[in-house]
């Protein structure tokens, strides 16, 4: 399954909060090209113009069904279709920015060592993951997995743990920053609809498991996870349901 810009939107309101705290300790003044590296449907990189808009600004993805939801939305913003692990600026980029990302690959130390080569001396680097694997939202996932007749299918698709803790990035990155700031926050998304974690996470971490399995076994095996995460994620007594979640922010000056 590609990803689903509908589905991806449905909690727009949560996912774009951090990409605010995070847009808020970037100190750059005027900065000649920008790049919104993972933009999926273009919400932030649309900040990212707005707040400098004297800018070249780009924004970056591998999905062309996130980016056709982004160009429909701001044509005049440009939009490259590129594998975020891989691309290559052509320039040196004043601002990097990636909200919620970097998490899909793999190699942090290497990734992050290169991020902060294809900025200029005062360049600013700007990232956001989810630091919450450890939560039921995740492990349910694993659980579920093992569970079925599916657990050789999905064993090699569980990505346990993506992102290292803060200290691992401050060692990759304090030697080539001129300024680093490194912090986490647990936010408290509050969810209405029914078993809504479920719609949460069927839009990103658990695509890639459901995008495995036939039509059968995918019924059987969301249904699973389904009920695990019920179980977690009660609602309360206003029926709304808690998710906390916890993300890890990098903010780096070269």
């Amino acid at each position: 399954m590609p990803w689903d810009p509908r589905l991806y939107s449905t909690f727009a309101a949560p996912r774009l909060r951090p990409a605010l705290d995070l847009l808020s300790r970037v100190g750059a003044e005027a900065p000649p090209f920008v790049a919104d590296l993972g933009c999926g449907t273009g919400n932030v990189t649309r900040l990212l113009a707005e707040r400098w808009p004297q800018a070249t600004v780009t924004g970056i993805d591998s999905s062309p069904e996130m980016l056709a939801a982004a160009r429909a939305e701001s044509p005049s913003v440009a939009w490259q279709e590129a594998e975020i692990g891989t691309w290559e600026p052509g320039r040196p980029v004043d601002v990097l920015f990636s909200n919620a990302a970097l998490h899909w690959l793999g190699d942090h130390g290497p990734l992050f060592r290169r991020l902060m080569e294809m900025l200029p001396d005062g360049g600013w680097l700007a990232v956001q993951m989810p630091h919450n694997h450890d939560a039921a939202s995740h492990t349910a996932m694993a659980d579920a997995a093992a569970a079925g007749p599916w657990r050789d299918i999905l064993a090699p698709l569980l990505r346990h743990r993506p992102v290292a803790d803060p200290a691992f990035y401050y060692d990759v990155l304090a030697s080539m920053a001129d300024h680093l700031d490194i912090w986490e926050t647990e936010y408290l998304h509050v969810l209405q609809g029914d078993n809504p974690v479920v719609t949460w996470t069927a839009a990103t971490a658990l695509r890639p498991l459901l995008d495995a399995l036939d039509e059968t076994w995918r019924a059987a095996f969301l249904a699973d996870y389904a009920a695990r995460i019920r179980a977690a994620y009660p609602p309360r007594a206003d029926g709304h349901t808690l998710l906390p979640f916890k993300r890890l922010f990098i903010v780096a000056r070269r």
